[in-house]
């Protein structure tokens, strides 16, 4: 294998476009180019090829199809979500420290507004705890935030157990990001009233996303002028990102059990192939209640920003925390609300697998990573 051969373990940030997706949508970048909003033979060939698309999406993640809105993507999504979400600035708002940049920056500028946050506590394993919850509720709480899936640590979120306990009292809205495409999704089984998806994480194009919406929950769009979609969010609707996103998410969900099955194999072989030579090392998060796509570790005694840059000219890509927050030079804000040990904080990178992955790839991954890290470590013990 050629030593600087490119391995790709980031598959959380992106997922490069599958050839049956591309196969999908090029039809109605070039030839069935329409405007679905057009009257004449193109344009309703597009408004089919769209409308289909809304209805296997709603499909495959239990949801009717006028409950589908497409978006640019999750951070649109969930943006427009807290914004519908609230109608008063004296609401209280419950949500994890865990969650995405998109839902956290966002909370940051309705602080400002005069909206009050309570948050949730997670515990060091990255789980959210919701067993307290009537003791955090407040009569002015209209909305909770809790995502699926976390995008660092992989952790299962109790995101039914939430929707369960308070479906009906307030609007409750989860990022569905890390997700979709990787377990099953049921929207109605969850009882939240908002969930946030984006097509680029199951091999999908960038560039298109969706929010589902519960029926009775009243969107307050925040763009103006064009009818389409109900004028919720108008706009010519980008018909063949949305035949690749729901090609991709249809091939997700056939090969669900396949694709995990592998992921974990792949997790599991790489882990070993650390474990075998670097002793001093730490998991974070629960990893019995995390998805395989995913591994945090920490390496006591290096700095995370130069462990990457090591591993990068390794030609290894990885990251130190989300896509969105990976130029940050700022501790995980995830792993912070975990409370995990300083050098243990300063220290931890995050792996993350997709199922295209060769079982020599990960093994020749390991070993760079394996290599990076010790030829750090010495440099430290000589200085």
């Amino acid at each position: 294998m050629n030593e600087q051969e490119f391995i790709y373990l980031d598959s959380n940030a992106t997922t490069p476009v599958l050839p049956e997706v591309w196969d999908a949508m090029q039809p109605y970048a070039l030839a069935q180019f329409g405007n679905p909003s057009s009257s004449h033979g193109a344009g309703r060939k597009s408004r089919k090829a769209l409308e289909d698309s809304r209805e296997e999406i709603a499909n495959l993640l239990g949801a009717f199809p006028d409950e589908v809105l497409f978006t640019s993507g999750a951070t649109e999504a969930n943006n427009l979500a807290l914004e519908s979400a609230l109608t008063t600035s004296s609401a209280r708002i419950l949500a994890s420290k865990i969650e995405h940049a998109s839902i956290t920056e966002h909370l940051k500028k309705l602080e400002k507004q005069g909206f009050q946050i309570q948050w949730l506590d997670t515990g060091h394993q990255g789980k959210t705890c919701v067993s307290n919850l009537h003791e955090k509720i407040q009569p002015d709480t209209k909305l909770a935030i809790l995502m699926m899936v976390n995008h660092e640590t992989g952790v299962l979120q109790p995101v039914e157990a939430l929707g369960n306990e308070l479906q009906g009292g307030m609007w409750i809205h989860s990022d569905g990001v890390q997700a979709a495409g990787k377990i099953r999704v049921d929207f109605h089984r969850l009882c939240v009233s908002s969930l946030a998806l984006s097509a680029h994480k199951f091999h999908g194009p960038k560039g298109i996303g969706a929010l589902l919406v519960r029926r009775g929950h009243n969107l307050k769009p925040m763009l103006f002028g064009g009818h389409q979609q109900k004028s919720l969010r108008p706009g010519t609707e980008p018909v063949h990102l949305i035949v690749g996103m729901a090609t991709a998410l249809r091939l997700a969900m056939k090969s669900l059990e396949a694709r995990r099955s592998k992921v974990a194999g792949l997790r599991d072989l790489f882990l070993r192939e650390i474990r075998n030579k670097v002793t001093d090392f730490t998991i974070n998060g629960e990893f019995d209640s995390s998805v395989p796509f995913t591994l945090n570790l920490g390496f006591p005694g290096l700095k995370a920003d130069i462990l990457l840059m090591r591993l990068d000219m390794a030609g290894v890509a990885c990251s130190t925390g989300s896509a969105c927050s990976s130029g940050s030079l700022l501790p995980s804000p995830v792993l912070m609300a975990m409370q995990v040990a300083p050098e243990i904080l300063k220290s931890s990178m995050r792996f993350s697998f997709g199922f295209d992955l060769t079982e020599a790839k990960v093994v020749e991954g390991a070993r760079r990573v394996v290599d990076c890290v010790e030829s750090l470590k010495n440099h430290l013990t000589k200085t």
